[in-house]
C-alpha cells in the first residue's frame, strides 16, 4: 500500500475457524495506536503491550470457544498475529532481520530474540510457570502463542527467562522483550538500500 508516495508495510489477516473468529490489522511503522478486544482479559492486555512497547499500529478482535478453556483463542491469535507480520514484511527486503530485547520487571528479567530470516523455529527456556494462573489465563498458553507466531511469521523466536518471581511478572516482561525485539528486527536499514539481509539474495 502506498500513502504519501511511501510504501507502508501493513497487514490485515481474518482468521475464521468453528473454534475462533480473529481480525488482524497491523502497521508495522506506527506509533503505537491499539484496539485490542479478546474474550481471554489477560492477553488482551499483553497484546495491548506489544503494540505500546514495539510501536506496532495494531487492531485485533477475537472471539472464541473459551467456555471450553482459553486454549484455541490464544493459540489463534498468535497464528494470525504471525501472518500479519510474514504479510506485512512482504520480502523481508532491507529490514534489519534480527532483533533480541533483555529487559527487567521488577524481580524478573527475561530475553526475547528473534530473526525473521523465514526459517520457523521456537524456544522457551521459562520455568516456573506450569500450574499458574493469571485471572482467567492459563499461564501454559503464553508458550503456544509464541509458537504459533513463530509459526506463522517464519521466524526465529527464542525466550529465555534469566530470573523468576511473579507470574504476572514473568509473562509481562517476556511480552514487552518480545515487542522491543520485534521493533528492533522489522526495522528498515537504509545501510542495506533494499536488499535483502541475507548471503542467499532471499529469504
Amino acid at each position: 500500500m502506498l500513502q504519501g508516495g511511501v510504501a507502508t508495510r501493513t497487514a490485515r489477516v481474518t482468521r475464521q475457524t468453528s473454534e475462533t473468529q480473529i481480525d488482524v490489522a497491523l502497521t508495522l511503522d506506527g506509533r503505537g495506536t491499539r484496539s485490542i478486544t479478546t474474550p481471554v482479559p489477560f492477553l488482551t492486555h499483553m497484546l495491548d503491550a506489544v503494540a505500546r512497547h514495539g510501536l506496532f499500529d495494531l487492531t485485533i478482535t477475537a472471539a472464541g470457544d473459551v467456555h471450553i478453556d482459553g486454549h484455541h483463542t490464544v493459540e489463534d491469535i498468535g497464528l494470525a498475529l504471525g501472518t500479519a507480520f510474514r504479510e506485512a514484511l512482504g520480502d523481508r527486503a532491507g529490514i534489519v532481520r534480527y532483533g533480541s530485547a533483555t529487559l527487567p520487571m521488577d524481580e524478573v528479567l527475561a530475553t526475547c530474540a528473534v530473526d525473521f530470516g523465514g526459517r520457523p523455529a521456537f524456544s522457551w527456556q521459562v520455568p516456573g510457570l506450569d500450574g499458574k494462573w493469571i485471572g482467567t489465563f492459563d499461564c501454559e498458553l503464553a508458550r503456544e502463542f509464541f509458537a504459533a507466531f513463530a509459526a506463522k511469521a517464519e521466524a526465529n523466536v527464542h525466550v529465555l527467562l534469566h530470573t523468576g518471581g511473579n507470574a504476572h511478572h514473568m509473562i509481562e516482561c517476556i511480552f514487552k522483550a518480545f515487542a522491543r525485539a520485534c521493533d528492533a528486527a522489522t526495522r528498515l536499514d537504509p545501510r542495506l538500500d533494499g536488499a535483502v539481509p541475507s548471503t542467499k539474495g532471499v529469504i
